[in-house]
């Protein structure tokens, strides 16, 4: 199977770790990817915050590259790249007179003919092929989805294939490898996002509820899927835990990791021991490495 593929800006820089892993784990799915030709960053959550042009224009041009690519669909793992794409190509759907000035501007025009999914969407339609492939358990791991408040939510009527405000996909994936996700308050809640850099104390605060639900409810480990709630719970929590009295710690891992251990992947090839938080000791003492 070949989809197209964009890694946005922190899959090639803070975060390549994930692009690592959402290779290894669909190439061994049967799945390629094919990374579109000369991407440029969706925007994120800054373009939005200037020019409301910029926040469309910038995704709209991937979305032009990649409905010339030929491919039905085309995967996002970064939460945020997701949603920005998937609101631009909303946006331009709706609005025909900007759609035209913009292609006015574009070499390849956007179509609104390419699937966008995210790397939960692919993951569940492969679910069969993981479950027949997955040949060690993650018994014992009592992690908390957290999903954060950009994969599910938008501006705009879209067909998002989970449920808004208590989605599931996670939690579907995880139980098929014989983890055993817990259901908690906090899995669409904001972490903060890059409010870290310049507002640390309001962050921090978020971040701190997050963790202290997630210990409440018994995990050991947070799941993700977006970098950004990844890097702010993992690179952060020492510092929002002593801030806020929270002695306990816990690994933050992304999906594909998960995905990757079931399908006999380690800690070195998965580059799980790059995390700031130590997952290691948990994965060896639950004997899933």
């Amino acid at each position: 199977m070949e989809i197209a593929y964009y890694p946005g800006c922190s899959l090639h820089s803070s975060s390549a770790l994930y692009d690592l892993q959402t290779r290894l784990v669909l190439k061994k799915l049967g799945i390629n990817l094919n990374e579109i030709s000369d991407w440029n960053c969706c925007g994120a959550t800054s373009a939005g915050k200037i020019d409301d042009f910029l926040a469309v224009i910038m995704p709209a041009r991937n979305l032009g590259i990649a409905d010339a690519s030929g491919f039905p669909e085309m995967v996002i793992p970064c939460s945020a790249c997701y949603s920005k794409t998937l609101m631009a190509q909303k946006h331009l759907e709706n609005d025909l007179d900007l759609k035209n000035k913009i292609n006015a501007e574009f070499s390849k025009k956007v179509t609104g003919s390419i699937k966008i999914s995210s790397i939960l969407e692919v993951l569940l339609a492969n679910l069969n092929e993981l479950t027949g492939q997955a040949n060690k358990k993650l018994i014992g791991l009592k992690p908390v989805c957290y999903y954060g408040c950009m994969l599910t939510r938008f501006p705009y009527d879209l067909p998002v294939p989970d449920n808004v405000e208590n989605p599931k996909g996670m939690e579907t994936i995880l139980k098929t490898l014989d983890a055993n996700p817990i259901d908690w308050s906090y899995k669409t809640d904001c972490c903060g996002a890059s409010a870290s850099v310049n507002d640390e104390e309001m962050a921090f605060s978020l971040m701190s509820k997050i963790m202290q639900d997630a210990l409440a409810r018994g995990a050991n480990c947070f799941v993700v899927t977006c970098p950004m709630c990844q890097l702010n719970m993992d690179a952060y929590q020492d510092k929002f835990c002593e801030k806020h009295g929270i002695d306990k710690r816990l690994p933050v891992f992304f999906i594909t990791e998960c995905v990757g251990l079931a399908l006999g992947m380690g800690i070195k090839e998965l580059q799980i021991d790059r995390h700031f938080i130590d997952g290691e000791g948990l994965l060896k003492e639950l004997d899933i490495v």
